[in-house]
């Protein structure tokens, strides 16, 4: 069996400057951030930058490793420890604060698993998975109409995310109600 072999040392440190330089291009300028700007504000030729993320997609998913780490963490919390209403309005606030930490990133995420070659094709499968499982427990408990889909919440989850980049007091208002007004079937 073949032993992986370690990065280079110069190889790690460009790695973690490119990784660096892209979260603040992200936050400043979005998902659609300039590839070649985030090159040169790491120090490297873009070749560099395609040599240790040869897409876009793989970029977003490294820098967003971590943070996604530490959300599906929080679901799974949330689904064992919760009550299914509270896990719900946790995880719908959860996730549309996340998607609003870069411009364009709830459209990325909003796409769902998509392109099983896609860097971000198991990140989105996982959340399209825990919101499954976090809105059926919400369902069992009558704590979401059952008429409510998955999409619907994704739907809402990506509202609030915009939302959130205007006012995160309207984006808070907008779960709240939407969710009240997903607990009962609203009848003609």
């Amino acid at each position: 069996m073949p032993t992986q072999r370690r990065p280079r040392a110069d190889a790690q440190r460009n790695a973690e400057r490119l990784l660096a330089a892209a979260e603040d291009a992200f936050r400043r300028d979005g998902t659609d951030a300039s590839l070649e700007r985030i090159a040169r504000a790491a120090g490297v030729a873009v070749g560099t930058l395609y040599g240790h993320f040869p897409r876009r997609e793989a970029l977003i998913a490294a820098v967003l490793r971590t943070r996604h780490d530490a959300l599906f963490g929080h679901g799974e919390t949330l689904l064992a420890e919760q009550p299914p209403a509270e896990a719900l309005r946790s995880w719908v606030r959860a996730c549309s604060v996340h998607a609003a930490t870069y411009r364009g990133l709830a459209e990325l995420l909003a796409a769902g698993p998509g392109d099983a070659a896609s860097e971000l094709h198991g990140d989105c499968a996982r959340m399209a998975d825990l919101t499954h499982r976090i809105a059926a427990a919400a369902r069992r408990a009558g704590a979401l109409d059952a008429t409510v889909t998955d999409d619907d919440l994704t739907t809402l989850m990506n509202a609030a995310a915009w939302t959130h980049g205007q006012s995160e007091q309207q984006s808070e208002r907008l779960i709240d109600a939407t969710l009240r007004g997903m607990v009962g079937r609203v009848t003609a």
